[in-house]
């Protein structure tokens, strides 16, 4: 808006306010359409302390003026009986609210001027239907600048209406800011949420999701019952759905692995010796295709797969006294030990992460420090490094991703759980979070947003979430889950984004993942 512009819009203003004052100099009103606080004219109108937006306004007046009026808002449609109005004002009124479609029904409105009233927002339709809108006031409001007027300052720039200087009265960071100035992207008006989506009526420990056969599917390993459950999406009843088991017992992970389209599952069990499975795809059905050495795997706690260059790799944390943390490779056929990594270590968890691009395994453990190992090339084994100083008692250490940068979250069951960044030769304390009774501390990423869950056996999950500004996470949500072990996201067609979570002791929940536009 131009310098030039602005004694045109004066001399507009002044207009409508000499139309007002002609009204009270004498001339003859017409009486039979107008309400009793109005005074009429041909062409104009005038209401002073009107109690409602009078609907017996001659049809044909062109100019309608409210000063001191008592009604509290604007209604849809208040002016369908006057088509031909081409300057509405209302100042000094008490109203706070104009609904979506006020002004429906004026094509000939060329100023508005809503003054002095006590507007604190608008709605985001107000305006709709003025095509011949030229010069909008809205001065002496006190408005509120959240996320309900971000299309106010989308509007103020596309509009071809000249619009007087406008104010932020709240809140506290926008007082006295010209609304004219301000930009969209001011407003962080996109939050999310986690919703209870479906219930599974059985306790349980890992839970895993895999692609295979152009679908996502959930396996889910149930200690009591001793089963592994998969789960997928149906797409007509719109919920998840048990299509398959593997019966076994004490049954504590339930490990997926798809090498060349062919799904093969590694299950963990306390008592009866641990197996893989092979999905049969003729006969439907899993087949047991191999077991794994008992003298080695006494008592299994989490399994971890991953792939180096060409070849694929799981890896099973023991935790018994007597047990080896032993890494199996696949050789076309089967998986084969390929490196027992330490014993007598009691290993609760095993993590799989790149540093560096060089790939390494995280062993976390009852009786020590987490230990460090770094594949070597020339070996096509894994060397320990070092131990994380000062995580004692960390049950498991998960890792994400911030662009490049590389995190890890530890779980302590007594004690703080950190978060640590690594800092080119070392991880580094980068945030606390008091936990006590955690067995689980996950970061996971749902599209562009990036979380950690923190479960508890005695309180309330806490679900933190990663603000980029700050570095670190900030409290987000409370999840009402018993007793935690794992939390997994599965995304369905690209459009429909889930949270299970685990319990050892209550039903296993499926939350979905929520986004929500304050601005709507």
């Amino acid at each position: 808006m131009g310098n030039a512009s602005r004694p045109f819009r004066r001399i507009a203003y002044f207009l409508c306010l000499l139309s007002v004052l002609l009204l009270t100099e004498g001339k003859k009103p017409v009486k039979p359409k107008c309400p009793a606080w109005c005074t009429c004219t041909k062409d104009n109108a005038l209401c002073e302390n009107a109690r409602s937006i009078p609907r017996s306004v001659p049809p044909d007046v062109i100019s309608l003026s409210f000063v001191r009026s008592a009604f509290t808002k604007i209604p849809e449609g208040s002016f369908l009986l006057t088509p031909s109005l081409q300057l509405l004002l209302f100042t000094s009124n008490t109203f706070d609210v104009i609904s979506d479609d006020a002004f429906m029904g004026l094509p000939h409105l060329e100023y508005l001027f809503i003054e002095n009233n006590n507007i604190k927002s608008i709605s985001r339709n107000t305006f709709r239907g003025l095509k011949s809108l030229i010069h909008l006031d809205l001065r002496g409001n006190a408005f509120n600048c959240d996320c309900k007027l971000k299309w106010l300052v989308e509007w103020l720039g596309t509009t071809n209406a000249t619009v007087e200087d406008i104010y932020c009265e709240s809140p506290p960071e926008y007082k006295k800011r010209k609304i004219n100035s301000l930009s969209s992207k001011e407003f962080d008006c996109i939050i999310t949420e986690f919703e209870v989506y479906q219930s599974l009526p059985y306790q349980s420990l890992s839970v895993d999701t895999f692609s295979y056969m152009n679908d996502e599917h959930v396996v889910i390993a149930q200690p009591f019952t001793g089963k592994c459950i998969f789960l997928e999406w149906d797409h007509v009843e719109v919920m998840f759905r048990n299509y398959d088991n593997i019966t076994g017992t004490s049954t504590v992970v339930c490990k997926p692995i798809v090498i060349e389209s062919q799904l093969y599952v590694i299950v963990a069990q306390l008592f009866g010796g641990s197996h893989i499975y092979k999905r049969d795809i003729f006969a439907n059905k899993f087949i047991k295709i191999q077991d794994i050495e008992i003298l080695k795997i006494r008592k299994p706690n989490d399994i971890e797969t991953f792939r180096i260059a060409e070849d694929w790799y799981f890896v099973v944390a023991d935790s018994s006294k007597a047990g080896f943390t032993t890494v199996y490779k696949w050789n076309g056929n089967g998986f084969y030990s390929h490196q027992s990594l330490h014993a007598w270590y009691r290993d609760t968890d095993v993590e799989y992460l790149e540093i560096s691009g060089k790939p390494h395994l995280i062993l976390s453990s009852s009786s020590q420090r987490p230990v460090i190992y770094q594949w070597n090339k020339g070996t096509n084994e894994f060397v320990k490094r070092f131990d994380i100083q000062d995580m004692e008692d960390a049950y498991a250490v998960k890792h994400f991703k911030v662009k490049e940068d590389v995190y890890i979250c530890l779980t302590r069951f007594i004690g703080d759980s950190k978060v640590m960044k690594w800092g080119g030769s070392a991880f580094l304390d980068l945030q606390r979070m008091p936990s006590r009774g955690s067995m689980v501390f996950q970061p996971l990423q749902i599209n562009n947003y990036q979380y950690a869950i923190l479960g508890s056996d005695y309180s309330f999950t806490q679900v933190y979430y990663w603000d980029a500004e700050k570095a670190k996470f900030v409290k987000f949500q409370e999840l009402n889950v018993q007793a935690p072990r794992s939390f997994i996201h599965v995304s369905i067609d690209k459009q429909r984004d889930f949270l299970f979570a685990s319990s050892f002791k209550g039903t296993t929940l499926i939350y979905k993942h929520e986004i929500v536009d304050l601005s709507a």
